[in-house]
Order: C-alpha cells, then structure tokens, then sequence
C-alpha cells in the first residue's frame, strides 16, 4: 500500500510556523531536528492522529523559494483540513487569530469555510457530509 507521508511547505521561520500550526490550527509537532547544514526536519501533523499526511515544514533556502512563501498553489486553495467538528474547529481557531476569508457555507459536500496560514496559503476546513 501507498501513501503520501509529508507534503513540504515552504516558511519564513521554522518557529513561528511551528506556533502558528501548534497553537492556532491545532497540529501536533512530530518531528524537530536540527540538520547538519544548518536547516531543521520539522513535521506537524493534526491533532489526534498518529498517521496520515504530514506538513514538513522547510525554511526557504533562496530567493526563488522566498518567492513561494504563502503563494505555493498560485492563489488556489492548496490544502485541504479535514475535521470531525467543524463548529468548534472554526470557532477555536477563530479565536486563536487564523483568518478565515468567509463564512462557513454548507455545501453538498459538507460544511466548509477557507482560511489562509500566516503566510497567505488558502486552506479548507471541511467537514464532509455523511
């Protein structure tokens, strides 16, 4: 069996992105290690889970990955946060500061609202329907 373990994304600050996932998304931070070359491997995942994808956090190297700080997907929304309780994920992370660029809708699909990480990428938090 395949899976997709980590999906990279590129940050300022490996430590006000591990705040802003910890703290105010809810994520739980895996992995911190320092590098010989200097970087860190810092891995955060959802709250209670032990597996499934994670975000490899990973400080931009260059001016070209600088670039694509908050702008990874080209504006789309790019990650997609799936939770059980979707009332109370929003309010709590309303409360602790993220953004959310509507309100929360119910579509077919479930119930939904975008919000963008403290460096501007769109994300869904989705509750599907069922």
């Amino acid at each position: 069996m395949s899976r997709i373990a980590l999906v990279t994304l590129v940050v300022d600050d490996y430590d006000e992105a591990i705040r802003f996932y910890t703290e105010a998304v809810g994520f739980r931070l895996v992995e911190d290690e320092d590098r010989p070359d200097g970087s860190r491997w810092v891995v955060v995942r959802p709250g209670g889970h032990q597996e499934g994808t994670g975000l490899l956090l990973a400080r931009a190297k260059d001016d070209t990955q600088r670039s694509r700080v908050g702008d990874q997907t080209g504006g789309r929304v790019g990650f997609f946060l799936h939770t059980d309780e979707f009332a109370g994920d929003h309010a709590r992370m309303s409360a602790a500061g993220v953004t959310f660029l509507e309100e929360p809708r119910h579509e077919s699909y479930g119930s939904v609202a975008v919000f963008r990480d403290l460096y501007g990428n769109r994300w869904d938090l989705l509750q599907p329907a069922g």
